[in-house]
C-alpha cells in the first residue's frame, strides 16, 4: 500500500503531480481551511502532511495521525503553525519552502510602500465615486521616496532584496535591525545596523520582515507609533502579529503616523469589526506576497519533493529540523 499525504489546500498542479506519481494524495478542495476536526479526521492514517500556516500542527494532531506520520511540510517559509519540537520527539521531519519568495515578496513589499505613500487607493476610490472634477493643487498629496530612509526591521533574505531596490531605484537610505551585522548589506547598500528604538525615530518608511517569535510579537505597538515620524509609512509582509493592530489603527485614525500596507494581519482574513478596516490610509492586502505563477509552481515543487524525501527517510531539501 503506497504511503498517504493530506494536503490542506489546492497548490499549484506542479506539487500535486509531482505527488501522485508514487502516493496516495488527498486534496482539500475548498477554498476555506479545514477546521480542527476536518484537520485531524482528513489527517488519520497519513505519512505525511503538506500545510499551510492556517493549520495547527502540534503533538495532539500527530499523536491522533499515528506513528506512521513521517513528515510535514509548510507551504510557506514560516513554520510558527508546527510544534517543530513536537515533531522532534516524535521522529517527524519537518520542512518548508525558502529562497523561492524572496523576490516575489520584496516586490510586494515595494508595491505596498507606493500605494501608501502615494495614497493610491484613495485616489482610486476618488475616480470610483465620481468625485474627480478637476487636477487639484493640494488633493493627494503623498510622500517622496528619492532620498529618504527606510528601516528594515529584519535584514534577511525578503528584507536585504526590498532594501536593494529601494536604495538602487530611489537612493533610499537604508537602516536595519538584526541580530548581528550583514556584511553584504553594509557594503552594497551603505546601510547602517541600527537599534530598534533608532530605527523608528529616524525612518521615513519602515519595512517589517522579521520572524514571529516571542520577542518579535506585537513589537509594533502604541509606544512604538509614538516614536516614529508622523509621516512615516509602516510596511508589514512578514507576520500579522508582529503589529497591535488596534494600536496601528489608534494611530493611523489620530494620524500618529501617515499610513500603512499591509499584506499579513492577525487574523486572516480580518474581523469584519476590526478598525483597521475602512481606513483611507491603511491599505490592506489579502496575503499575496508569494503570488505569482513561476513563485507559487516553486513553492508547490519543494514542498512535494520534501514530502517524497521525508517518506523515503532521505534529507530533506528544504528542512526545518532533520529526522533523528
Amino acid at each position: 500500500m503506497s504511503d498517504r499525504v493530506f494536503v490542506t489546500r489546492k497548490i499549484a498542479d506542479a506539487g500535486i503531480q509531482l505527488l501522485s506519481q508514487t502516493v496516495d494524495c488527498d486534496v482539500w478542495q475548498d477554498s476555506v481551511p479545514p477546521s480542527r476536526e476536518q484537520l485531524l479526521e482528513r489527517s488519520r492514517g497519513c505519512s505525511g502532511l503538506l500545510t499551510m500556516l492556517s493549520d495547527s500542527i502540534d503533538g495532539e494532531l500527530m499523536d491522533a495521525i499515528g506513528s506512521q506520520l513521517k513528515v510535514v511540510c509548510n507551504y510557506a517559509v514560516g513554520y510558527n503553525n508546527i510544534d517543530v519540537a513536537a515533531a522532534e520527539v516524535r521522529n517527524v521531519a519537518v520542512g518548508n519552502t525558502p529562497d523561492v519568495l524572496t523576490d516575489a515578496t520584496a516586490d510586494l513589499a515595494v508595491t505596498l510602500l507606493l500605494a501608501a505613500a502615494r495614497r493610491v487607493p484613495e485616489g482610486i476610490q476618488n475616480v470610483a465615486d465620481h468625485e474627480w472634477k478637476t487636477w487639484e493643487p493640494l488633493g493627494l498629496i503623498g510622500s517622496d521616496l528619492k532620498n529618504a530612509t527606510v528601516g528594515i526591521v529584519g535584514m534577511g533574505r525578503i528584507g536585504f532584496a526590498t532594501a536593494r531596490r529601494l536604495h538602487g531605484g530611489w537612493e533610499m537610505n537604508v537602516l536595519y535591525t538584526a541580530r548581528s551585522d550583514k556584511a553584504e548589506a553594509n557594503q552594497e547598500l551603505s546601510a547602517q545596523r541600527v537599534s530598534f528604538d533608532e530605527l523608528l525615530k529616524r525612518s521615513d518608511f519602515i519595512s517589517i520582515h522579521t520572524d514571529l517569535n516571542p520577542n518579535t510579537a506585537g513589537l509594533f505597538d502604541s509606544k512604538a507609533f509614538e516614536a516614529m515620524k508622523p509621516t512615516a509609512v509602516l510596511v508589514n509582509t512578514a507576520r500579522g502579529a508582529v503589529i497591535d493592530q488596534e494600536a496601528l489603527a489608534i494611530a493611523l485614525r489620530r494620524r500618529t503616523i501617515f499610513a500603512a500596507g499591509l499584506d499579513v494581519t492577525d487574523p486572516e482574513p480580518l474581523a469584519a469589526d476590526s478598525g483597521l478596516r475602512g481606513l483611507p490610509n491603511c491599505v490592506i492586502l489579502p496575503h499575496i506576497g508569494s503570488a505569482t505563477g513561476k513563485t507559487r509552481n516553486d513553492m508547490a515543487e519543494i514542498a512535494a519533493r520534501n514530502i517524497l524525501a521525508g517518506l523515503a527517510g532521505r534529507d530533506l531539501p528544504c528542512p526545518v529540523i532533520h529526522q533523528g
